[in-house]
């Protein structure tokens, strides 16, 4: 259901981290189906807590919703928002900000993928509209 944002009852700032255990695409900020809510996304951040180079790929799932950290499912690649990108050990590149900002709407979700386990810790800032 979509939001509408001119007319809105609360506008509240968020944010979570996530580091994936694995190689495989997993969640991680799910707007699940119904909420009646949007997702401003501010800025999307990753850091390399290796001594080696990894990469990181951030993906918009439609109608891929689950809980942060699962496989997404039921849905598929709406767009490739960073791919491939690759993180030096050590160092954190930012891979969305206010100047790039884009709305999650319900139903949907952010993955990431990292080529290495346990060496990307991403972060997220959004706002939660209803």
């Amino acid at each position: 259901m979509a939001v509408n944002i001119v007319n809105v009852a609360t506008i509240n700032g968020q944010s979570t981290g996530f580091t994936p255990s694995g190689t495989t695409a997993v969640v991680l900020l799910t707007n699940t189906s119904g909420s009646a809510q949007v997702f401003k996304i501010e800025q999307v951040t990753v850091t390399n807590v290796s001594a080696s180079a990894a990469s990181a790929t951030l993906q918009y799932y439609s109608n891929g919703a689950v809980a942060q950290g699962s496989a997404p499912s039921g849905g598929a690649v709406t767009a490739s928002m960073a791919y491939n990108i690759s993180v030096p050990p050590n160092a954190s590149i930012v891979l969305s900000d206010k100047t790039t900002a884009f709305y999650l709407v319900d139903g949907n979700c952010l993955s990431v993928t990292s080529s290495v386990a346990n060496a990307l810790s991403y972060f997220i800032s959004y706002e939660v509209i209803s």
